[in-house]
């Protein structure tokens, strides 16, 4: 096993890896902290300990190349600490100029099933129900795709380094800030809780976004509309609840679908454009879909296939 890791699966030896390989690249101020947290447990200080040891059997870097007598030490043998050494081995001695991968990782969530991670660069990342995610961080960027869902990402500054998310051919490029990115069918979101990014959503668009602002873009209409948020309207599917104020409805399907994919259907036509205001817990989206008749001039139909089907009334 190396020290780029999957989700969810990291051991402590291969935390060490990747915070020895860090540390020897030069430890920025917005880790320093996080590691002393993380060295101050005894355990992960001893799997610190023993990479050093292991890494200076090696030798220095500059002898890699040179055949070298190591000296005879008893410890048991780690097969993640050696594979994660020798990883580390051709990072350090094998750098010809092309751009090295960092840090590697997939996140995938099922139906109700987010969850939250903290990033090697410090930033956090929430993920939200059905979603998929790739990180691919580099010396020169960090790059994030979404492949499909929602994930609220605050980001932790690096000029040097900046932060792009990838969404299909959009990209969403930050140097430090909180925002939420939502890729569905229909629509491509994105909403800023605080700092800046620049949301490009396709060769002919680009908008700059402040805090408190969002950019919902329609990939069947080709348009880009902007809007002003309230406070904690941002990520709010983080506390397990929706509230939303003048919300059309083809944006709110597009939505549920993430907590009950391919279940809700919303009818062609000026349906989409109705407007709703409500507040809904994620944990039971249908709710919503059947107070909808009371709302606003629609009924909801049960096809054989069990889809709910939202008609005009």
């Amino acid at each position: 096993m190396s020290p780029f890791h999957e989700a969810g699966h990291s051991s402590i030896d291969e935390q060490a890896a990747n915070w020895f390989s860090r540390n020897r690249n030069g430890r920025d101020p917005s880790s320093r902290e996080q590691f002393n947290i993380w060295f101050a447990n005894p355990a992960h200080a001893r799997a610190y300990s023993e990479f050093e040891s292991l890494w200076a059997d090696l030798g220095e870097l500059e002898q890699i190349n040179r055949p070298v007598a190591l000296p005879v030490r008893r410890r048991r043998f780690n097969p993640v600490l050696a594979t994660a050494a020798a990883v580390l081995c051709a990072v350090f001695a094998l750098n010809l100029g092309a751009p090295v991968a960092l840090h590697q990782q997939h996140v995938s969530t099922l139906a109700q099933s987010g969850r939250t991670l903290l990033l090697p660069d410090g930033s956090t990342l929430s993920v939200n129900a059905n979603t998929r995610v790739r990180l691919e961080f580099s010396a020169q960027q960090r790059d994030i795709y979404l492949d499909q869902g929602q994930l609220y990402i605050d980001v932790t500054a690096n000029k040097e380094q900046p932060l792009v998310v990838h969404a299909g051919d959009a990209r969403i490029r930050v140097v430090g800030t909180g925002f939420d990115v939502r890729r569905s069918p229909r629509q491509l979101v994105v909403s800023v809780a605080h700092g800046q990014v620049a949301f490009t959503p396709d060769a002919h668009s680009s908008i700059l976004l402040g805090a408190q602002q969002r950019a919902t873009y329609d990939y069947v209409r080709r348009s880009l509309q902007e809007q002003t948020l309230g406070s904690g309207e941002v990520a709010d599917w983080r506390s397990g609840h929706l509230s939303f104020r003048n919300r059309e409805l083809a944006s709110l399907v597009d939505e549920l679908d993430l907590y009950r994919p391919g279940v809700i259907q919303l009818a062609d036509g000026p349906l989409a454009r109705y407007k709703v205001s409500g507040n809904l817990n994620i944990s039971d989206p249908l709710a919503l879909v059947k107070a909808l008749p009371a709302l606003i001039p629609v009924k909801n139909v049960l096809l054989d296939n069990g889809t709910i089907r939202i008609e005009p009334r």
